[in-house]
């Protein structure tokens, strides 16, 4: 069996793919800008001065031969974010500022 490595790129079971020279910057991260805004790999790297060619390459590589791993991350991350909002909006110091007019 073929196993693929891919270099820049940590991965740990029951863990998000990671970039291994920082690793609080997940895969899905990165590949949400290529989603959201279609950037290129050098325009990843012009928006992240810290991100080096080969790890945007790394990280997309990663993405397309993984993509239903990175896309289902994508979900939950989404997901959670919505929850948080649903949240956010029926607690009471949300209510106590929306009455104020402060929001």
């Amino acid at each position: 069996m073929l196993t693929l490595n891919y270099p820049h790129i940590e991965k740990t079971e029951n863990q998000p793919a990671r970039l291994q020279r920082f690793p609080r910057i997940r895969v899905a991260q990165i590949v949400m800008d290529y989603i959201a805004y279609g950037w290129s790999v050098e325009e990843m790297c012009r928006q992240h001065p810290y991100l080096t060619q080969a790890e945007a390459h790394a990280t997309m590589g990663y993405y397309f031969d993984h993509q239903e791993e990175i896309d289902q991350e994508i979900k939950e991350e989404w997901e959670q974010v919505q929850q948080s909002r649903h949240e956010l909006a029926s607690s009471p110091f949300y209510n106590r500022m929306k009455a104020k007019g402060l929001l």
